[in-house]
């Protein structure tokens, strides 16, 4: 078994993905006509993002819609830069909202966080070795 992607949803894939591309440099993947699903290139992994609307139409129940207005859901993706002051940067310019700027942790990585225009809570930071 492997790990292929994770999906995140949001109410609006396509503007989801342009934000991406501008505060955290990814290219589009592919994106489906309707609109409802794409990805970007992200390496052996896939960044994915799904409409909410096709969410709550694969299983009963749905899902939580998440938004800047409450706190980050809990989970993050991380993204790994051997700049993360300039990546934090990039990304507060393209409309990141800033969390947490860039700090070395005692374990040697140094570690930033923004949310997305969704208010998924992203980490910035180098690799650890």
């Amino acid at each position: 078994m492997t790990f292929r992607y994770t999906i995140l949803y949001v109410p609006d894939v396509v503007r989801t993905i342009g934000f991406y591309e501008r505060a955290f440099g990814f290219q589009r993947g592919f994106v489906h006509e309707s609109g409802e699903y794409g990805e970007l290139q992200t390496g052996a992994t896939t960044l994915s993002f799904a409409s909410l609307t096709l969410a709550n139409s694969n299983f009963e129940g749905g899902v939580a819609p998440g938004g800047l207005h409450q706190p980050p859901a809990a989970f993050e993706v991380a993204f790994a830069t051997d700049d993360v002051a300039a990546a934090f940067g990039r990304a507060t310019a393209a409309g990141a909202t800033p969390t947490s700027p860039p700090k070395l942790k005692p374990w040697g990585q140094t570690v930033a966080y923004v949310r997305d225009l969704n208010g998924s809570l992203v980490e910035l930071c180098t690799r650890v070795s």
